[in-house]
This record gives C-alpha cells, structure tokens and sequence, in this order.
C-alpha cells in the first residue's frame, strides 16, 4: 500500500536510458524522493503503463524520440534536455542512478532550455540525409584509394569525383600504362563500386526532391533563394517544432552562425561564429549561401544590394556566413507564420 500510494504522489521522474536498462527516479510536488529503481525494456513499459501521468525528463540521446513518442501516448509530459545541460546537476561520480537524479533535477528547472521530441517523419527524413553522407563519404573514400593506388603504378589521376568518372575508363583502355592484367580487373571492380555509389546518391537525391516537392514548409523555404530540397528538408527534420524557437537569431544561434562571446567585466568581446549545433545542417545553408554570393553581380532586388555593398566591406567568406545567418533568419519567419517568400521585396509577405 505504501509503495503504490509513493507512485501515485509522483510528479516528476529522470530516466536515464539505454538500450537494454532504464534507471528511474522520481520525486513528488515537494521534492522528496519517492521513486529509485532500474528496469528492463519489457518491465519498463509495463511501469510506465500503470503510472500516474506525471512529468518526465530524458537527456536527447539514441532513441530518445521514439520513448518520447511512447510515453506521450499514456498521457505524460515528456521534456527531452541536452546531455550537456544536465551534466551540472550530477553530483557526485557518473553512473547511471547520478545521472537520472540530476536529469529529474534539471527537468524542473523553469529556465532549462529542452529539445523539441521529433515526429515519425521527421525521423525518416532525417534518417535519409544521414544515409546520403555516409554514401557520399564512401563515394569519396572510394576515389581516394583509386587515385592512391594508380600513383603507385606511376598514373596520375586529377582530383574530383568527375574526372574520376571519365579518367578510371580512359586508363582501363590505355595498354600502354604499365598496369598488370590482375589490376586492371581490380580496377575494374572498384570502378563497378563507383558507378553503384553513384546510382545509391541519385536514388536518395530523388527520394529527397520527392518529400521537399509534398511537403508545404518545404515548398515555402525553397522560394528563398539559396535554400533547395536538401537545405529545406534537413531544417524540417532538424528543427521539429519552430515554437521551440523566440525568433529567428535563437534558431541561427542555435545552429552556430552568430558570434561567440567571450565577455567580462561589462566589456562585450565578440569572436567568430560559435560553430555549435548541427554541423551537416550549417554546412548546407553555408553552401547555399555560396551559390548566392556567386551569382549576386548584376542583380537589383533589396537582398542583392544588401549582399553587394557588404562584399565591398568585408571578406567574401563573412559575408557567405553573413547570408546564412539571414538565411535562416528568413526560413523561421516563414515556418513560424506561414507565409510566403516575396523575392521582390526581400521580405515575407501574407
């Protein structure tokens, strides 16, 4: 009787998750601990079935969304937090009942910042840009050992994926290179390998051109010009919900593309960008930034100008940065009111 009247005086509970354990512990409305255990997958959703909706905090860790998911099902307030938020609330030596203690601590703090839980189809589309990096880091891998290999036999082949595709055939035909028989079916294989890595990358560009082309927050942040398929739907999945969000500096300082603070002492020192955040995602809108810059010259509309006079400022790269940060600054007033981007006026329109 005790122990079910302790789980139904619980308000908050910290569970530190794995694959395979779930360490628990939960506190009533005064703070007093009521709950301290650690269970299986199985037995930790029955737990969960037979609890009393209450609030519960995890760290934003592998498989974090899909418990989230999960326990909002039976009706709890699930709050999701950073692993480098909840490290100061450990108070002694890390093991796993410390860190389910400090995340129920941290979870009731009213200024902790928490992580947006992701849907299904965030999931998958976020899943899909990490299945294209590996292939096209394999892709790139894969180049880089052939031309290593060729410079052994004496064949210098130039850099780039694209002079790969039409080198590795010219020196497969050229009798005359000095490469044995058995390395030229190696070679051959390898080029196999490559022609494959290639199909794999347009597959997913395809699978990526078809979800940005169905979903409206897609179509809305490729108007801008310098976000496409691949930049809108990374910030999709990215983001989650853009309400996490107060403005549009937040979500740019939140993926690194403002200035780093070192400051003391009521004097103000600002530094490069901060870099933290999503590196994949900030590279994308740097390179979509890239792609504007280059084709600014000659163009008129209000952004165009703005870019134009800032190049004769500043270096070309602070300014690509700078268009990023705008970038993203002009995809959160879209997503937040759902609105149109108006390319005459450089500003979001109803």
């Amino acid at each position: 009787m005790k122990k079910a009247a302790a789980l139904q005086s619980i308000t908050v509970i910290g569970i530190d998750i794995s694959k395979s354990s779930f360490q628990l512990f939960g506190v009533d409305e005064r703070g007093n601990p009521r709950l301290d255990k650690v269970c299986n997958r199985s037995q930790f959703k029955e737990f969960v079935a037979n609890l009393r909706p209450c609030t519960i905090g995890m760290e934003a860790c592998a498989g974090a969304h899909y418990w989230s998911r999960y326990l909002q099902s039976y009706g709890h307030q699930v709050k999701l937090i950073a692993p480098q938020f909840v490290k100061p609330f450990v108070k002694s030596n890390k093991n796993d009942r410390a860190d389910a203690e400090a995340i129920c601590e941290a979870v009731q703090r009213p200024t902790m910042r928490f992580v947006s839980a992701k849907t299904v189809e965030q999931q998958d589309i976020q899943s899909l840009h990490r299945i294209r990096s590996q292939v096209v880091a394999n892709r790139t891998a894969l180049v880089n050992q052939i031309r290593g290999l060729l410079l052994e036999y004496g064949v210098d082949m130039p850099n780039g994926i694209r002079r790969a595709r039409v080198q590795i055939p010219l020196v497969l035909e050229d009798a005359e290179n000095g490469l044995t028989e058995r390395f030229r079916n190696w070679l051959a294989q390898l080029y196999s390998e490559l022609v494959h890595l290639d199909e794999r990358v347009s597959g997913l560009d395809s699978d990526i051109e078809q979800i940005a082309s169905s979903e409206e927050d897609a179509k809305r942040l490729m108007s801008i010009p310098g976000i496409g398929p691949m930049c809108s739907t990374a910030l999709i999945a990215a983001i989650g919900d853009i309400r996490n969000f107060k403005n549009g500096r937040e979500l740019s300082a939140w993926l690194g593309l403002v200035p780093r603070q070192c400051s003391t002492g009521g004097k103000p020192r600002l530094l490069g960008i901060s870099k933290r955040g999503d590196v994949y995602l900030r590279q994308l809108l740097v390179h979509g930034a890239r792609s504007v810059v280059q084709r600014v010259e000659g163009k008129s509309d209000p952004r165009s100008r703005w870019l134009q006079e800032l190049l004769k400022r500043r270096n070309k790269n602070v300014a690509i940065v700078a268009l990023a940060n705008k970038l993203v600054r002009t995809a959160y007033a879209l997503l937040a009111n759902k609105m149109e981007y108006h390319r005459d006026l450089a500003l979001p329109t109803m």
